[in-house]
């Protein structure tokens, strides 16, 4: 085992985000702070010499993955399996929109993992397409020196994807909170046990 640490890194701010639109899978654009949280944040990545950097590939995080990956030195792999929760016929709308249309449903999906916006995806689903991404990663680094990753994406994927790496039963995964606009999650793991654990959530410069 030589994939030591994860560190998990949401997009910066967005025009979706100022307007508290849900985004899922609609390609958004980065605000203007959302551009300067990147330019702030990317020397903090670059501090922490990873030897990887893959982002998903919808905009908002492709473009501040190319800031983060200009400070590291490094390319960017793009992989879509890190894209967010796609969340069926609630892209687009705020939560009292959502509210209005499907009264309940915003509180059901946040109490349960496995619920389904309709036509998306659950949290269940979203981490099932994105922990073999680590999982190929742990294949790619077994017989090299002990690696780091940094994996550019959303906060519901983050969220999710600490949880299913934790191992924690679903019925814990809404006590694992939101995370800001570039801010990060870190797991790490000892040489002689496999198992991640949580070594800093929500991570920001300010």
């Amino acid at each position: 085992m030589s994939l030591r640490r994860l560190v998990l890194l949401r997009h910066g701010q967005t025009d979706y985000n100022v307007a508290g639109r849900m985004q899922g899978h609609i390609d958004s654009m980065l605000t203007e702070t959302g551009v300067a949280q990147a330019a702030a944040v990317a020397p903090e990545i670059a501090r922490i010499a990873p030897d990887r950097l893959i982002s998903s590939d919808l905009r908002r995080a492709v473009d501040t993955a190319d800031v983060v990956g200009a400070a590291c030195g490094l390319p960017v792999k793009f992989d879509s399996r890190l894209r967010e929760t796609h969340l069926g016929e609630w892209q687009g709308r705020t939560v009292p929109e959502i509210e209005e249309g499907w009264p309940g449903a915003i509180a059901a999906w946040r109490s349960d993992p496995a619920w389904r916006p309709p036509g998306g995806e659950s949290r269940i689903d979203v981490v099932r397409r994105a922990q073999p991404v680590v999982d190929e990663l742990d294949e790619e680094y077994a017989s090299a020196p002990d690696a780091t990753v940094v994996l550019v994406a959303h906060g519901g994927l983050i969220g999710g994807l600490v949880s299913g790496l934790l191992a924690l039963p679903t019925s814990s995964w809404p006590a694992i909170g939101g995370i800001g606009n570039c801010h990060w999650a870190v797991l790490a793991r000892r040489a002689d046990h496999p198992r991640w654990r949580l070594a800093g959530y929500n991570v920001g410069t300010s």
